[in-house]
Protein backbone atom coordinates (compact mmCIF):
# COMPACT_ATOMS: atom_id res chain seq x y z
CA UNK A 1 0.00 0.00 0.00
CA UNK A 2 2.76 2.21 0.65
CA UNK A 3 5.02 3.88 -1.88
CA UNK A 4 9.14 5.05 -1.69
CA UNK A 5 9.81 8.31 -0.39
CA UNK A 6 13.35 9.73 -1.12
CA UNK A 7 14.41 9.88 2.10
CA UNK A 8 17.99 11.62 0.66
CA UNK A 9 16.20 14.31 -1.07
CA UNK A 10 14.02 15.27 1.64
CA UNK A 11 17.00 15.64 4.14
CA UNK A 12 18.21 18.13 1.54
CA UNK A 13 15.69 20.00 1.42
CA UNK A 14 15.25 20.31 4.97
CA UNK A 15 19.15 21.25 5.17
CA UNK A 16 18.46 23.98 2.49
CA UNK A 17 15.53 25.15 3.74
CA UNK A 18 15.90 25.28 7.98
CA UNK A 19 18.63 24.87 10.90
CA UNK A 20 16.60 22.30 12.29
CA UNK A 21 18.49 19.10 12.20
CA UNK A 22 16.75 16.03 9.67
CA UNK A 23 15.29 13.09 11.65
CA UNK A 24 16.30 10.52 9.26
CA UNK A 25 12.43 8.73 8.22
CA UNK A 26 10.36 11.40 9.17
CA UNK A 27 9.63 12.25 6.01
CA UNK A 28 8.29 8.68 4.99
CA UNK A 29 6.36 8.77 8.51
CA UNK A 30 4.40 11.96 7.36
CA UNK A 31 4.04 10.14 4.06
CA UNK A 32 2.68 6.96 6.05
CA UNK A 33 0.09 8.59 8.50
CA UNK A 34 -1.55 10.38 5.33
CA UNK A 35 -1.79 7.11 3.77
CA UNK A 36 -2.89 5.27 7.26
CA UNK A 37 -5.49 7.87 7.74
CA UNK A 38 -7.08 7.33 4.05
CA UNK A 39 -6.80 3.50 4.92
CA UNK A 40 -9.14 4.20 7.60
CA UNK A 41 -11.59 6.05 5.60
CA UNK A 42 -11.93 3.06 3.21
CA UNK A 43 -12.51 0.44 5.80
CA UNK A 44 -15.44 2.87 7.05
CA UNK A 45 -16.29 3.00 3.70
CA UNK A 46 -16.37 -0.71 3.33
CA UNK A 47 -18.40 -1.46 6.56
CA UNK A 48 -21.50 0.91 4.86
CA UNK A 49 -21.48 0.05 1.42
CA UNK A 50 -22.49 -3.14 -1.12
CA UNK A 51 -19.21 -5.26 -1.24
CA UNK A 52 -19.21 -4.84 -4.78
CA UNK A 53 -17.69 -1.21 -4.42
CA UNK A 54 -14.86 -2.66 -2.22
CA UNK A 55 -12.70 -3.45 -5.22
CA UNK A 56 -13.03 -0.03 -6.08
CA UNK A 57 -12.54 1.51 -3.25
CA UNK A 58 -9.25 -0.82 -2.94
CA UNK A 59 -8.33 1.12 -6.62
CA UNK A 60 -8.81 4.45 -5.00
CA UNK A 61 -7.03 3.77 -2.27
CA UNK A 62 -3.81 2.65 -3.84
CA UNK A 63 -3.82 5.51 -6.27
CA UNK A 64 -4.43 7.87 -3.53
CA UNK A 65 -0.95 6.13 -2.16
CA UNK A 66 0.49 6.38 -5.16
CA UNK A 67 -0.13 10.14 -6.22
CA UNK A 68 0.59 11.20 -2.81
CA UNK A 69 4.29 9.75 -2.99
CA UNK A 70 4.76 11.33 -6.40
CA UNK A 71 3.56 14.97 -5.04
CA UNK A 72 6.23 14.56 -1.70
CA UNK A 73 8.96 13.06 -3.54
CA UNK A 74 8.46 16.25 -6.52
CA UNK A 75 7.74 18.86 -3.60
CA UNK A 76 11.47 17.83 -1.51
CA UNK A 77 12.95 18.15 -5.07
CA UNK A 78 11.34 21.25 -5.75
CA UNK A 79 12.75 22.26 -2.24
CA UNK A 80 15.95 20.83 -2.77
CA UNK A 81 16.40 22.69 -5.70
CA UNK A 82 17.29 26.26 -4.31
CA UNK A 83 18.25 27.25 -0.74
CA UNK A 84 16.85 29.63 1.44
CA UNK A 85 18.63 33.13 1.81
CA UNK A 86 18.23 32.67 5.28
CA UNK A 87 20.71 29.36 5.12
CA UNK A 88 22.90 30.70 1.90
CA UNK A 89 23.20 34.44 2.52
CA UNK A 90 22.49 37.46 0.61
CA UNK A 91 26.10 37.18 -1.61
CA UNK A 92 25.43 36.00 -4.86
CA UNK A 93 21.86 34.74 -4.11
CA UNK A 94 19.95 33.15 -7.37
CA UNK A 95 16.64 34.89 -7.47
CA UNK A 96 15.84 33.50 -10.78
CA UNK A 97 16.37 29.74 -9.23
CA UNK A 98 14.18 30.97 -6.47
CA UNK A 99 12.04 32.93 -8.76
CA UNK A 100 11.39 29.26 -10.63
CA UNK A 101 11.45 27.37 -7.00
CA UNK A 102 8.18 29.55 -5.83
CA UNK A 103 5.95 29.08 -9.20
CA UNK A 104 6.92 25.31 -8.50
CA UNK A 105 5.77 25.75 -5.14
CA UNK A 106 2.40 27.27 -5.99
CA UNK A 107 1.94 24.27 -8.70
CA UNK A 108 3.07 21.35 -6.70
CA UNK A 109 -0.19 22.88 -4.24
CA UNK A 110 -2.65 22.80 -6.73
CA UNK A 111 -1.24 18.85 -7.60
CA UNK A 112 -1.89 18.30 -3.80
CA UNK A 113 -5.10 19.63 -3.76
CA UNK A 114 -5.98 17.22 -7.01
CA UNK A 115 -4.71 14.28 -4.77
CA UNK A 116 -6.81 15.25 -2.10
CA UNK A 117 -9.61 15.13 -4.12
CA UNK A 118 -9.40 11.44 -4.32
CA UNK A 119 -10.46 11.25 -0.29
CA UNK A 120 -13.66 12.83 -1.71
CA UNK A 121 -14.12 10.23 -4.14
CA UNK A 122 -13.68 7.54 -1.82
CA UNK A 123 -16.24 9.38 0.45
CA UNK A 124 -18.91 9.38 -2.28
CA UNK A 125 -18.56 6.15 -3.32
CA UNK A 126 -21.97 4.01 -2.85
CA UNK A 127 -23.94 7.40 -2.22
CA UNK A 128 -25.48 7.50 -5.83
CA UNK A 129 -27.87 5.41 -7.79
CA UNK A 130 -27.10 1.70 -7.26
CA UNK A 131 -25.10 0.10 -9.81
CA UNK A 132 -27.67 -2.82 -12.05
CA UNK A 133 -24.29 -4.73 -11.77
CA UNK A 134 -23.93 -4.71 -8.51
CA UNK A 135 -24.61 -8.23 -7.03
CA UNK A 136 -26.48 -7.24 -4.11
CA UNK A 137 -28.64 -4.46 -6.04
CA UNK A 138 -31.97 -6.20 -5.79
CA UNK A 139 -31.30 -6.40 -2.02
CA UNK A 140 -30.05 -2.77 -1.93
CA UNK A 141 -33.20 -1.33 -4.07
CA UNK A 142 -35.49 -3.15 -1.43
CA UNK A 143 -34.05 -1.77 1.30
CA UNK A 144 -34.61 1.91 -0.14
CA UNK A 145 -37.85 1.28 -0.96
CA UNK A 146 -38.87 -0.10 2.34
CA UNK A 147 -36.88 2.32 4.34
CA UNK A 148 -38.60 5.64 2.67
CA UNK A 149 -41.64 3.98 3.15
CA UNK A 150 -41.27 3.45 6.94
CA UNK A 151 -39.85 7.18 6.78
CA UNK A 152 -43.06 8.02 5.18
CA UNK A 153 -45.48 6.21 7.90
CA UNK A 154 -43.09 7.81 10.59
CA UNK A 155 -44.35 11.44 9.76
CA UNK A 156 -48.07 10.26 9.31
CA UNK A 157 -47.91 8.45 12.90
CA UNK A 158 -46.30 11.84 14.30
CA UNK A 159 -48.74 14.21 12.63
CA UNK A 160 -51.91 11.76 13.97
CA UNK A 161 -49.77 11.92 17.89
CA UNK A 162 -50.00 16.17 17.82
CA UNK A 163 -53.19 16.00 16.00
CA UNK A 164 -54.43 14.01 18.83
CA UNK A 165 -52.79 15.28 21.98
CA UNK A 166 -51.72 18.53 20.80
CA UNK A 167 -48.55 18.02 22.32
CA UNK A 168 -44.84 16.68 20.75
CA UNK A 169 -44.19 14.86 24.54
CA UNK A 170 -44.05 11.31 24.15
CA UNK A 171 -44.35 11.81 20.12
CA UNK A 172 -42.43 8.74 18.59
CA UNK A 173 -40.55 8.54 16.01
CA UNK A 174 -39.19 12.07 16.01
CA UNK A 175 -35.18 12.84 16.59
CA UNK A 176 -34.01 14.83 19.37
CA UNK A 177 -32.59 17.41 16.07
CA UNK A 178 -36.49 17.37 14.81
CA UNK A 179 -37.61 18.12 18.15
CA UNK A 180 -35.36 21.00 18.86
CA UNK A 181 -36.31 22.69 15.22
CA UNK A 182 -40.15 22.59 15.71
CA UNK A 183 -39.79 24.28 18.85
CA UNK A 184 -37.25 26.85 17.94
CA UNK A 185 -38.71 30.06 18.81
CA UNK A 186 -37.93 33.30 16.20
CA UNK A 187 -38.20 31.10 13.15
CA UNK A 188 -41.07 32.73 11.86
CA UNK A 189 -43.46 35.36 12.41
CA UNK A 190 -46.35 33.08 13.94
CA UNK A 191 -46.81 33.26 17.90
CA UNK A 192 -43.49 32.54 19.40
CA UNK A 193 -42.63 31.94 15.77
CA UNK A 194 -41.65 28.22 15.97
CA UNK A 195 -42.14 26.18 12.70
CA UNK A 196 -44.74 23.90 14.96
CA UNK A 197 -47.21 26.92 15.21
CA UNK A 198 -46.96 27.86 11.57
CA UNK A 199 -47.49 23.91 10.37
CA UNK A 200 -49.10 23.23 13.26
CA UNK A 201 -48.25 19.38 12.72
CA UNK A 202 -44.46 17.90 13.25
CA UNK A 203 -44.22 17.45 9.24
CA UNK A 204 -46.48 19.58 6.77
CA UNK A 205 -47.94 18.46 3.69
CA UNK A 206 -44.70 19.27 1.15
CA UNK A 207 -43.05 16.99 3.59
CA UNK A 208 -45.52 14.21 2.96
CA UNK A 209 -45.58 14.87 -0.92
CA UNK A 210 -41.24 14.88 -0.98
CA UNK A 211 -41.61 11.58 1.21
CA UNK A 212 -43.93 10.05 -1.58
CA UNK A 213 -42.25 11.28 -4.24
CA UNK A 214 -39.10 9.25 -2.96
CA UNK A 215 -40.96 6.23 -2.41
CA UNK A 216 -41.76 6.68 -6.00
CA UNK A 217 -38.46 7.33 -7.23
CA UNK A 218 -36.97 4.14 -5.39
CA UNK A 219 -40.11 1.74 -6.60
CA UNK A 220 -39.26 2.94 -10.16
CA UNK A 221 -35.65 2.15 -10.16
CA UNK A 222 -36.47 -1.17 -8.69
CA UNK A 223 -39.17 -1.88 -11.09
CA UNK A 224 -36.59 -1.01 -13.66
CA UNK A 225 -33.89 -3.16 -12.59
CA UNK A 226 -36.26 -6.39 -12.27
CA UNK A 227 -37.56 -5.56 -15.78
CA UNK A 228 -34.13 -5.51 -17.10
CA UNK A 229 -33.51 -8.74 -14.98
CA UNK A 230 -36.06 -10.87 -16.72
CA UNK A 231 -34.97 -9.41 -20.47
CA UNK A 232 -33.07 -12.34 -22.35
CA UNK A 233 -29.89 -12.27 -22.63
CA UNK A 234 -29.20 -14.01 -25.86
CA UNK A 235 -26.67 -12.40 -28.27
CA UNK A 236 -28.08 -11.11 -31.86
CA UNK A 237 -26.11 -11.88 -34.56
CA UNK A 238 -25.23 -9.92 -37.41
CA UNK A 239 -23.25 -9.60 -40.50
CA UNK A 240 -19.51 -9.04 -38.77
CA UNK A 241 -20.70 -9.91 -35.50
CA UNK A 242 -22.89 -9.69 -32.70
CA UNK A 243 -24.85 -8.01 -30.02
CA UNK A 244 -24.34 -9.06 -25.96
CA UNK A 245 -27.11 -7.75 -23.47
CA UNK A 246 -24.81 -8.67 -20.42
CA UNK A 247 -26.95 -8.10 -17.58
CA UNK A 248 -24.45 -8.95 -15.54
CA UNK A 249 -21.83 -5.70 -16.00
CA UNK A 250 -24.83 -3.89 -16.97
CA UNK A 251 -23.77 -3.33 -20.42
CA UNK A 252 -24.91 -3.59 -23.71
CA UNK A 253 -21.72 -4.84 -26.22
CA UNK A 254 -20.93 -5.18 -29.37
CA UNK A 255 -18.51 -7.62 -30.77
CA UNK A 256 -16.90 -7.57 -34.02
CA UNK A 257 -15.55 -10.63 -36.08
CA UNK A 258 -12.77 -7.80 -36.62
CA UNK A 259 -11.55 -4.03 -35.77
CA UNK A 260 -14.53 -2.07 -37.15
CA UNK A 261 -13.44 0.73 -39.81
CA UNK A 262 -13.22 4.23 -38.77
CA UNK A 263 -16.54 5.18 -40.20
CA UNK A 264 -18.41 2.36 -37.56
CA UNK A 265 -16.02 3.51 -34.63
CA UNK A 266 -17.56 7.48 -34.77
CA UNK A 267 -21.08 5.96 -34.89
CA UNK A 268 -20.33 3.63 -31.94
CA UNK A 269 -18.63 6.28 -30.70
CA UNK A 270 -21.33 8.88 -31.10
CA UNK A 271 -24.09 6.60 -29.88
CA UNK A 272 -22.43 6.51 -26.34
CA UNK A 273 -20.18 3.14 -27.10
CA UNK A 274 -16.58 2.67 -25.67
CA UNK A 275 -13.95 0.15 -26.48
CA UNK A 276 -13.51 -2.30 -23.22
CA UNK A 277 -10.38 -3.85 -23.85
CA UNK A 278 -11.20 -6.11 -20.53
CA UNK A 279 -14.13 -7.51 -22.63
CA UNK A 280 -12.62 -6.96 -26.34
CA UNK A 281 -16.33 -5.55 -27.15
CA UNK A 282 -17.68 -1.65 -27.62
CA UNK A 283 -20.19 -1.27 -25.04
CA UNK A 284 -22.51 1.00 -23.22
CA UNK A 285 -24.53 1.28 -20.22
CA UNK A 286 -27.81 -1.65 -20.39
CA UNK A 287 -30.88 0.70 -20.84
CA UNK A 288 -34.12 1.09 -22.58
CA UNK A 289 -33.14 4.11 -24.78
CA UNK A 290 -33.17 2.53 -27.87
CA UNK A 291 -29.70 2.96 -30.04
CA UNK A 292 -28.73 4.43 -33.68
CA UNK A 293 -28.05 2.06 -36.39
CA UNK A 294 -24.33 0.99 -36.52
CA UNK A 295 -23.51 1.04 -40.21
CA UNK A 296 -21.16 -1.53 -41.68
CA UNK A 297 -19.53 -1.50 -45.32
CA UNK A 298 -21.10 -4.72 -45.79
CA UNK A 299 -24.54 -4.41 -44.22
CA UNK A 300 -26.36 -2.46 -41.01
CA UNK A 301 -27.90 -3.82 -38.04
CA UNK A 302 -30.29 -2.14 -35.35
CA UNK A 303 -29.11 -2.02 -31.94
CA UNK A 304 -31.97 -1.69 -29.36
CA UNK A 305 -31.14 -2.30 -25.66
Amino acid sequence: MYYTINESIARTAQELNSFREYKAGSATAEYRAEVDEAAALVERKKATVSPYYHEKLDYLLDRYAKKLAEYYNAYYRNEASCPSIMISGGSNFPVNKKRKQNARRDTLQQEYQAVQSILRKIESIGTGPIDFADPHARELLQRRVDDAKANHQRMKDANSWYRKHGTLEGCPGLTDKEKEWLTRPGVFSVGRGTPLELYRKPFPAFDLQNSNAAIKRYQDRLDAYNAQQNRTTAPTDFEGGQIVRNVELDRLQIIFDEKPDEETRAKLKANGFRWSPRNQAWQRQLTNAPASSIVRKKGSCKIRS
